[in-house]
């Protein structure tokens, strides 16, 4: 024994010596391992195929995952500095132009098309740049990870070289895109910006950490990365899986960012922000699905367990059953949840496409989309236009089947536009309101402008040069799309012959289709009239109405005017409360006698309407119940010298009521006498409507109050008598009263408020009683004082005061 113990302990001294020897050399080894070069890891088939990460070794995975989660600049990398102060930079960016955080989204896809749009520009002169397999799949990819807080988007664009990624990263005015658009407007002409510059920063407004990977075919795979902290690291990339061509930009994603790891959210700002960008854009999005797994043996032994508790009557049965299952493997349902990649997109850009290519099924679907109206109701008309020139753009303008509940509530007060503003397919704004003057807000659509810059605040769009140019051309294309729709309305032609050939059924559909819009934005034009000097000719040419000759129909102004009579100078026409109330007003008796037509405004805007459309086709236009009306009467001059006695001492008994003139007049037929204002003064309707305002003021009215003047019709018989008794005695008081009860009568039929109702009132009691042969001094019967009475309500109250008083006793 002795013999083999000696050697045994020197065996065990060797081995202690030995093993950190060794270790020290694995060390030694794992740490030159780890400086030296690693193979390129195998590229992947597409981008994204497996749930938790690309499809790499095992090695390649850890790599990626630990770069992942630094957060911190490689020391390896090369440091540069950013040319502009980060405080400066964050300020102007983040605060001032990017204060609503969801656009991160929107201009980092932007950015991805214009590369994507470069490449294809590229390629159209030469193929190989587009390469081979997935790399010429023009698309953009977005992807999360929700347990690292990671959003990646990449592209298949043009990429980056270095010298590109410290150029267009590392300042704020350069731009590879602005100088690839400098060089090829020498040889052609290519609006692209795809700058990676101010909107790019946008992304440190939910990221605290980015890495943008890319790689162009002139150069290797670089990552860039930066803190926003004053500076940015640039290193050639030998851990990330190659990426063939393009550019993925990584946001490790803040706290309170989280929002954007969630697959609905993005779904969302892709739909609101990028639906009609066009290139596909892809989700990497989780869905469950239902999978057939073979049955566990607990399970099936719980079911055989089941069966024997079953009834004998059963057994029989049921053993056929099991044998007959047996045969077959026992499985069951589970959900899964699997990954695919999900179009966002699927929206075609239809303003892109020729109008003639796009039917009137994709227009209707492409309105539903744009209005998020989920109703049938189709749009009633739609204009899509191309502008070119100076100012390039596409437009698709829609007339919505229906207006807006609130459309005229607070029109004055509230900016709200129907326009969606789009520069190069990338969306900008929905509250854009310098595109459509405020009287075309009811519209539908979008404009896609090549000339505007997309990474400006609103402030700075709203004065940009072109802006006006492309507001002008809109509302051109607006009116000319009303105007076409009135046109092929078979109820606005004049042409009774048209009328009577049987309609196809494309005339059916568009019958009646201007009068549905008039009722829903007829006041609109109107108030368009009043706001828009400039094109005022080309809106009262959309205006409708109803006439004393329309039967109940709209009427245009030439309508009416193919209808005047030759001798006829000015456009009649009459307002008021409502249709019905105008056909019985004193005003129209001569004038519908004599056959002329007489318009009717019955909507209150019409009368501040009336103010500002003071002409049309060199017509002048004529309110029948203001002083100015002109109609032809051999016997006026006549009838002014029989009447002169009268009218003056009318005149001088209504000198109280601040009547300017009593006149002969030539627009009554059957009525005593009408009451008329001057022709710039306001008309009795327009008092009606001043007076109801809530913040009126009544001094200030006072000016604007139209000069009274009574116009007496010599012909009727009221005012012959009255004439033979002041010819008798003109100082007769109860003919003083009669002159003033006409006067009074003829005011509230001429649609004013009496002053003094009372005293109205009054002097109807007195005619009233003249004509019963009531004595003028008769009394009202004084009622007979009754002594009971007030017994009995004293009586009454001492009993209500008792059943109180014992309610009280009760509760």
């Amino acid at each position: 024994m002795r013999k083999w113990t000696i050697p045994f302990v020197l065996f065990l001294l060797c081995l202690i010596f030995l093993v950190p020897d060794q270790g020290r050399k694995i060390q030694a080894n794992a740490e030159a391992d780890s400086d030296a070069p690693v193979d390129p890891p195998k590229v992947e088939e597409k981008f994204g195929a497996v749930p938790n990460g690309l499809s790499t070794d095992s090695d390649v995975a850890k790599r990626e995952a630990e770069s992942m989660s630094r957060k911190t600049l490689r020391a390896s990398a090369e440091k540069f500095e950013f040319q502009a102060e980060v405080s400066r930079l964050m300020d102007i960016l983040i605060n001032s132009l990017y204060s609503n955080k969801d656009i991160f989204l929107r201009e980092l896809i932007s950015n991805a098309s214009d590369a994507l749009d470069k490449i294809r520009f590229l390629a159209l002169t030469d193929k190989e740049v587009l390469g081979e397999g997935d790399n010429t799949k023009l698309e953009i990819q977005i992807k999360l990870d929700k347990e690292k807080k990671i959003l990646s988007i990449r592209d298949r664009g043009v990429g980056m070289t270095k010298e590109d990624l410290r150029k267009n990263l590392g300042t704020i005015a350069k731009s590879g895109t602005s100088a690839f658009v400098e060089k090829m407007q020498t040889s052609g002409d290519l609006n692209l910006i795809g700058q990676f510059g101010v909107g790019f920063y946008s992304v440190y407004l939910v990221a605290d950490y980015v890495e943008v990977i890319s790689k162009h075919n002139d150069d290797k795979q670089y990552v860039w990365e930066s803190k926003a902290d004053g500076a940015f690291a640039i290193s050639e990339d030998t851990w990330n899986e190659p990426l063939g061509r393009g550019t993925e930009i990584r946001l490790h994603l803040r706290d309170e960012a989280g929002e954007y790891l969630d697959e609905l959210k993005l779904k969302e700002l892709v739909k609101k922000y990028s639906e009609f960008i066009n290139f596909p854009i892809n989700l990497w999005a989780s869905k469950e699905v239902e999978k057939e797994v073979p049955a566990d043996e607990d399970e099936s032994i719980d079911e055989e367990e089941t069966s024997e508790s079953s009834s004998s009557e059963e057994e029989g049965e049921e053993d056929a059953e099991k044998a007959e299952d047996e045969k077959k493997p026992k499985t069951k349902t589970v959900k899964e949840t699997t990954y695919e990649w999900e179009l966002l997109n699927d929206m075609k850009a239809i303003w892109l496409r020729s109008p003639k290519e796009v039917t009137d099924e994709e227009y209707n679907k492409f309105y539903h989309s744009l209005a998020k109206d989920f109703s049938e109701d189709k749009p009633m008309a739609w204009s899509h236009f191309n502008a070119e020139g100076d100012v390039e753009f596409k437009a698709v303008l829609f007339i919505p089947p229906k207006a807006p509940h609130d459309l005229y509530e607070s029109y004055y007060n509230t900016k709200q536009s129907n326009l969606k503003l789009y520069v190069r397919r990338v969306f900008i704004s929905d509250e854009f309101n310098e595109l459509l003057p405020k009287y075309l807000n009811f519209l539908m659509g979008l404009v896609d402008s090549d000339t505007l810059p997309l990474n400006v605040s609103r402030e700075m769009l709203q004065q940009h040069s072109s802006l006006k140019t492309i507001k002008k051309k809109l509302i051109r294309k607006a009116l000319d799309m009303i105007r076409k729709l009135a046109e092929e309305d078979p109820d606005e032609t004049n042409d009774k012959e048209k009328r009577d050939v049987e309609e196809s059924s494309e005339e059916n559909e568009k019958k009646g289709q201007y009068a549905k819009f008039w009722n829903e934005f007829g006041k609109s034009i109107k108030l368009g009239i009043i706001e828009d000097a400039t094109n005022r000719n080309r809106l009262a040419k959309l205006l409708r109405f109803e006439t004393t000759k329309s039967d109940g129909k709209l009427t245009s102004l030439d309508q009416y005017i193919s209808r005047m009579k030759s001798s006829q100078k000015d456009i009649f026409y009459i307002t008021g409360a409502s249709k019905e109330q105008l056909e019985k007003s004193p005003f129209l008796e001569r004038l519908n006698k004599k056959d002329y037509e007489v318009i009717f405004f019955t909507d209150p805007v019409d009368e501040y309407l009336m103010q500002y459309l003071m002409d049309y086709e060199d017509k002048k236009f004529q309110n029948v119940s203001k002083e100015g009306l002109k109609l032809k009467d051999s016997k006026t001059k006549e009838l002014k010298e029989s009447f002169k006695g009268l009218t003056k001492w009318w005149k001088t008994t209504l000198a109280s009521d601040n009547v300017e003139d009593v006149k002969i007049s030539n627009r009554l037929a059957d009525t005593p006498c009408v009451v008329v204002t001057s022709k710039y003064g306001w008309s009795a309707y327009m008092e009606k409507i001043m007076h109801s305002q809530t913040l009126s003021d009544a001094s200030k009215q006072a000016y604007m109050r139209g000069k009274r003047v009574l116009e007496i019709n010599p012909r009727h018989p009221i005012i012959k008598a009255l004439r033979e008794r002041v010819v008798t005695d003109p100082e007769d008081e109860s003919v003083k009263l009669t002159a003033k009860l006409i006067y009074q009568t003829a005011l509230m039929e001429s649609g004013f408020d009496l002053s003094d109702p009372k005293d109205f009132a009054s002097h109807i009691y007195s005619s009233v009683k003249s004509s019963l042969n009531i004595s003028p001094d008769a009394t009202v019967e004084e009622e007979e004082d009754e002594a009971e009475e007030p017994e009995i309500e004293t009586k009454a109250e001492e009993e209500s005061a008792s059943e109180d008083s014992e309610l009280k006793d009760e509760l």
